[in-house]
């Protein structure tokens, strides 16, 4: 699994003219699902996620995690993180999980994060989506479950 989380002030999401997922402070993360990923790539991703130390502290320095600054998240899928663009001019996304598995570790994310006490929101699954967001830093990283970052 592979996620871009970017630290945001604010962020939503929209599917047309509706909102579906609004956050304030925390994480606007965009998550990816790959072939051959399992509910451990989903466990790892998750607590990597809320432990993350790129909240600043009292002394201006980034210390402190979502769990500790009560931040919230907002996760919208995105299998376009699996898009390789290698070869040519059009990118193939071969290594994306089908859709099936891809909502059931999207969720199963999602629900990991929550039991961790942090309030989720999230995009509608293979939907066409808008994202809006302050991104706060800017500060934004990647984690991907097979290569340890």
């Amino acid at each position: 699994m592979r996620a871009v989380i970017q630290r945001v002030t604010q962020a939503q999401v929209f599917v047309g003219t509706e909102l579906v997922g609004e956050i304030g402070p925390g994480f606007l993360i965009l998550l990816g699902v790959g072939e051959g990923d399992t509910q451990a790539d989903a466990a790892y991703l998750a607590e990597k996620t809320v432990n993350l130390r790129v909240f600043e502290d009292s002394e201006g320095k980034m210390n402190r995690s979502l769990l500790e600054v009560s931040g919230e998240a907002l996760v919208v899928s995105q299998f376009t993180l699996y898009g390789d663009c290698r070869k040519g001019r059009r990118p193939s996304f071969s290594q994306a999980a089908d859709p099936q598995l891809g909502e059931r570790l999207y969720q199963a994310y999602c629900d990991l994060i929550k039991g961790y006490g942090i309030n989720v929101q999230q995009g509608r699954f293979r939907a066409y989506m808008q994202v809006k967001l302050v991104n706060d830093g800017p500060v934004t990283l990647l984690l991907d479950s097979r290569r340890g970052f």
